[in-house]
């Protein structure tokens, strides 16, 4: 999303502005990326992460600052982003629910504005999805979204690096998404359809992906095929991708989510359905003996490792991507 810089004198003191206010590219999720951008990212992500391997230093962000906003715990999403930015020669500032006010006792607006006159790239993690949209409204530098609620484009990012390395062209990719239709599953489901890879989506009746999203997905090409058989679901997949069935602020709504989902668990009778050489994906942390078996994370067909190394490199891309 970009917005204009206010301009006019007499206007209500709600709306965005700031001293180096311009259009300022937020990624609330990842379709306010274009197809083109998207691809963009992730070429550069290819290319931090080819140039790493090498021993190869970039120094693209240089004196450059990322404020992390974090409501919610984290080890990948602030390990990725901070060493990020240290490898890009650039700097990360922690700020803990404990460190900021944001909303409480100041409103994000205010944040969002304070905030934005010290540092270049706002990352924020928090529970409500719009909460991060009026943090991005009144923000004069680019916000990222960590993690909401609602979605999760970074680790969709890490997802699509993985997937073109170890499966092959999108276009040419089947992917099946088995368990809770969670934050995480939307933001694949919209990244899919950016990329044109075939997307299945298997949950139980009453755990789907958003209806909004499922729409999202079909303006951007076409919406994912959804269903409640996950064996029908990945017979043919080049890629089964899960995640945990109890999220944050969920633990109340455990037994039920359990009783409810285990049919839907990633394990070999499941894969007995899927092709010999499938792949599967957890963006984690796994719950062994939950939603996926420890023999098959740890199996031959797993590429979550890979697919949490590329958090870093994805990460690099995106931030790469929006500098001045």
């Amino acid at each position: 999303m970009s917005y204009q810089p206010n301009t006019d004198p007499t206007a209500p003191t709600d709306d965005p502005t700031g001293p180096n206010a311009t259009d300022v590219t937020h990624v609330t999720d990842v379709d306010d990326l274009s197809r083109a951008d998207l691809a963009a990212v992730l070429d550069l992500a290819a290319e931090y992460k080819a140039a790493q391997r090498r021993g190869w230093t970039h120094a693209d962000l240089s004196g450059q600052t990322l404020g992390m906003l974090f409501e919610k715990p984290s080890t990948r999403t602030r390990v990725s982003f901070e060493t990020g930015m240290t490898q890009l020669g650039g700097h990360a500032i922690f700020l803990g629910e404990d460190d900021i006010q944001l909303g409480n006792g100041e409103p994000i607006r205010d944040t969002a504005r304070a905030l934005s006159r010290y540092v270049d790239v706002v990352m924020a993690r928090l529970f409500d999805h719009a909460d991060l949209e009026e943090l991005a409204r009144f923000s004069d530098v680019p916000v990222i979204n960590g993690l909401t609620d609602d979605a999760h484009p970074c680790q969709t990012l890490a997802d699509l690096l993985t997937i073109r390395e170890a499966v092959g062209p999108f276009d040419d990719v089947r992917a099946t998404w088995v368990g809770d239709g969670n934050n995480v599953a939307q933001s694949f489901a919209l990244g899919c359809a950016l990329t044109g890879i075939d997307c299945t989506i298997a949950t139980p009746a009453g755990y789907g992906v958003d209806d909004a999203v499922l729409d999202r997905a079909g303006e951007i090409s076409t919406a994912p095929t959804v269903t409640t058989d996950p064996e029908a679901a990945v017979a043919g997949a080049d890629v089964v991708y899960t995640d945990v069935w109890v999220s944050m602020g969920q633990e109340a709504q455990r037994a039920e989510r359990l009783d409810a989902l285990g049919p839907y668990q990633v394990n070999d009778s499941l894969l007995a359905a899927a092709p010999d050489d499938v792949s599967v994906m957890h963006c984690l942390p796994a719950h062994r003996g939950e939603e996926i078996t420890g023999q098959v994370l740890e199996g031959d067909r797993s590429i979550v490792w890979q697919q949490a190394e590329n958090r870093l490199h994805a990460q690099k891309g995106l931030l790469g991507w929006l500098q001045p």
